[in-house]
């Protein structure tokens, strides 16, 4: 493992805090949160943890342009960009969306960081117009490096099988850790996670949060990251779907759009804990959670980390100040 280009910039470990208010107004469980909103690249998110691996393998191929996309409020892509910045590299990001006149929160970040933003109005248009765009910066000779979306490829992943030890590490009684849940889309840190469950040995389970995706599409999905992303270890671990918890019932609303349970979500962590979520990840994931917690799918013993995926700036972009 040692062997693996790895950058060292991510602020690690993150902390682990206790709920109490929060679970105690909700009856029970006992809830953790893991602070990966505290990883310290352009306010942080889990994406730094993908980026400590991912640029690095963008110096090693001696690339000099990292090119990436998302929406327009991508948490994502801020990170990229602010990795980019850091290490030297030419930056484009290929947004869906309209640009505003003002630019907000993540977006402003994105141009802080001198990234240079082609914006879309079409998502189904991105894959093409980000593959046009690595053609051209070919073309130019400004050796592209693609940031696939969300940082999830089978290096990307790496971040979360270490952020698993790392867990594991930090919280030595694990007969009274039962579930982690965190929200996922592209499957990248959800994969890590899976992989590092099995390659560290943590007995709990593992439940993805759908933000976008069907659940048959993250288990396919998750399984095959994972299985590749072993490799990289030096010996290849099978995965199959039916290994993957994914739960997709509270994204039918689409991506980025708030619900009330996104709004509950964002108001009792803050009103309970002073914990900032976004709207579109942790917000959605953290719904989802109490949801569960009022069906019965925890039992009240039971304890659950909520892993904190970041994105609270998204909190000020002008879509969603005004309706949280």
């Amino acid at each position: 493992m040692n062997t693996i280009p790895r950058l060292h910039f991510a602020h690690l470990p993150t902390p682990i805090e206790e709920l109490p208010r929060l679970s105690d107004h909700l009856g029970g469980p006992r809830i953790l949160v893991k602070r990966d909103d505290q990883t310290g690249l352009a306010f942080g998110g889990n994406k730094t943890r993908k980026l400590e691996f991912l640029v690095a393998e963008a110096q090693e191929q001696g690339a000099r342009t990292l090119i990436s996309g998302g929406a327009l409020q991508s948490n994502h892509c801020r990170q990229t960009a602010a990795a980019a910045a850091k290490y030297g590299f030419d930056c484009i990001l290929v947004l869906n969306g309209e640009m505003p006149d003002k630019p907000s929160a993540n977006l402003l970040l994105d141009q802080l960081f001198g990234a240079e933003v082609v914006t879309i109005a079409d998502r189904n248009e991105r894959d093409r117009v980000l593959q046009e765009t690595f053609d051209k910066v070919v073309a130019d000779g400004r050796k592209p490096y693609l940031v696939p979306y969300g940082g999830s490829s089978p290096t990307g992943a790496l971040g979360y099988v270490f952020a698993m030890e790392e867990l594991m590490k930090q919280w030595t009684d694990f007969r009274n850790l039962d579930h982690i849940v965190f929200g996922t889309s592209s499957g990248g840190t959800h994969a890590g996670l899976v992989l590092g469950q099995r390659v560290f040995g943590f007995k709990g389970k593992v439940l993805g949060i759908s933000i976008d995706e069907s659940e048959e599409w993250l288990k396919g999905r998750v399984s095959k990251l994972a299985t590749e992303a072993s490799e990289r270890l030096g010996e290849r671990i099978q995965f199959e779907s039916a290994e993957v918890l994914a739960n997709a019932d509270y994204c039918k609303a689409g991506y980025g759009v708030l619900t009330e349970a996104e709004r509950e979500a964002v108001n009792l962590f803050a009103k309970y804990e002073g914990l900032l979520l976004d709207p579109v990840y942790t917000g959605r994931a953290a719904a989802g959670m109490i949801d569960l917690i009022r069906k019965g799918y925890f039992k009240k013993d039971e304890t659950i980390l909520f892993w904190h995926t970041g994105g609270g700036t998204a909190l000020f972009a002008e879509k969603y100040a005004n309706r949280i």
